[in-house]
């Protein structure tokens, strides 16, 4: 399939519709580890992205300018801790479909990897280290995977999503070594990472609406 600018914007919707939705929860979880806003945050987040891409001519709109519009509206919306990351995912997914007007599968899947990227270079942030990178490194591997066997967009995504659950999933028994919580130190044993917990809705949303 291809995806155009349109594509793009639903997807945008899609996570912010999804995030909305979880913002308790999210909140519950950072109020174990941390300042119990990340639901608050990335709902901000994603619904200033919303609101912004609603004004854009999308027939006149390449993917890259709508991703880098996302990235700041995330980032005037929400200054600190995930806005960066964020961010920085939307613009390197930018930047690495430079160009094209419309998205092949493999260009997605492209985007999608850079994204990961971006996040784990913004955050200095290692697998391991309790974090949204644990969740989004192993589902870009995992759609890069699937993506050279030769699998559909739909099902790349699938493999992303699961891969994501079970990093985010994992981060229960990391001891956070980043971010605010990383001064509970064992006492963030037992707690999935808030961040990695987001991850897994966005992720899940994305899966969603390109399928």
């Amino acid at each position: 399939m291809t995806i155009d600018t349109a594509d793009l914007k639903r997807m945008f919707d899609t996570i912010a519709v999804a995030i909305e939705a979880d913002k308790d929860r999210l909140c519950q979880l950072d109020g174990v580890i941390g300042d119990a806003d990340h639901g608050i945050a990335m709902a901000l987040g994603f619904n200033a992205v919303r609101d912004a891409l609603a004004s854009l001519d999308l027939a006149a709109t390449e993917p890259t300018a709508l991703l880098n519009t996302a990235a700041k509206s995330f980032l005037n919306a929400v200054g600190a801790s995930s806005g960066p990351l964020y961010a920085t995912a939307f613009m390197r997914g930018g930047a690495a479909v430079k160009g094209k007007a419309t998205l092949a599968d493999a260009d997605f899947i492209a985007l999608f990897q850079a994204m990961a990227q971006g996040i784990k270079d913004r955050g200095k942030a290692e697998p391991g280290e309790k974090t949204m990178v644990d969740a989004w490194q192993p589902a870009a591997e995992a759609a890069a995977a699937a993506s050279a066997a030769g699998k559909t967009l739909a099902q790349c995504l699938e493999a992303a999503l699961a891969a994501a659950e079970r990093g985010a999933e994992a981060t229960k028994d990391m001891i956070a070594a980043k971010g605010r919580s990383s001064r509970l130190g064992e006492r963030s044993l037992g707690h999935i990472d808030p961040g990695g917990a987001s991850a897994v809705t966005v992720i899940g949303a994305i899966r969603k609406s390109l399928s």
